[in-house]
This record gives structure tokens, C-alpha cells and sequence, in this order.
């Protein structure tokens, strides 16, 4: 069963893994050195990741020509989206909606500290599984 533990474990395990990317990289690289690091952390502590995932946009019941795409989908459950800015803009929260993920990680690399610098973000779906 999934639980709010279970998915708050996963995301302290993407966090991990960010951290120690930003670690080894430092801040002031393109946003697509940081993701196919990432990807390769994250796939070395045995989670499965998907990469740039198409999402469809579907308005008034209709499936439109266009769609998203998120950075990463990290088990099915998390989306984490990456920037390498000096503001961010949290566009996360509309793909998180969208595609009905219980939850999300924006993470900027293009700082002194990752953590500091990481918004987590839960939809309504996250709210209504059990806690443990």
C-alpha cells in the first residue's frame, strides 16, 4: 500500500541523490548536466526513473495536440522538476495536477545550498493516503 511515509521516503532518497550531485558539480552548469546526473544517482540507488515524460494536455475531456513534459518521474509518484536559475518560477505544481502524481520536488542547482534552495509540493492526493 502506499502511504505518505512510503512517498516522503523516496523524495528524502531524490534529495539525497541531488545533493550529492550538487556535491560533485557545483553550481553554473546547464540544466541538462544536472538531470542526466540525477538520473544516473538516482537509478544507482535502485529507484525507477523516467525522463523527459511526455504529459498530455487534456481540456474539457479532449486530448490537445500539445503536451509537457517533466523533467523526471522518479517511481511513478514523484515529479521532480530541475532548474539551473537564478529565480525560480514554480511551474511544478501545473504538472503535478496534470498528472496526478501525489507528489513533487523543484529542485535549483544553480546555488550554494540544494536544500535550501528545493520547494516540495504535495497535491490533494497525497493529503488523502493513510499516513503510515
Amino acid at each position: 500500500m502506499i502511504t505518505q511515509k512510503y512517498i516522503n521516503s523516496i523524495a528524502y532518497k531524490i534529495v539525497g541523490c541531488a545533493i550529492e550531485v550538487h556535491k560533485q558539480l557545483g553550481p553554473g552548469l546547464l540544466e541538462s548536466v544536472y538531470e542526466v546526473c540525477l538520473i544516473q544517482e538516482l537509478k544507482d540507488t535502485g529507484l525507477r526513473v523516467e525522463s523527459q515524460v511526455r504529459l498530455p494536455i487534456v481540456y474539457k475531456g479532449r486530448t490537445l495536440d500539445k503536451h509537457l513534459r517533466m523533467d523526471i518521474v522518479v517511481e511513478d509518484l514523484i515529479v521532480v522538476e530541475l532548474k539551473a536559475v537564478e529565480t525560480m518560477i514554480p511551474l511544478c505544481q501545473s504538472h503535478l495536477r496534470l498528472s496526478q502524481k501525489p507528489k513533487g520536488l523543484l529542485i535549483n542547482f544553480n546555488c550554494a545550498n540544494i536544500v535550501e534552495n528545493m520547494t516540495p509540493l504535495v497535491t490533494e492526493l497525497f493529503a488523502k493516503l493513510p499516513v503510515e
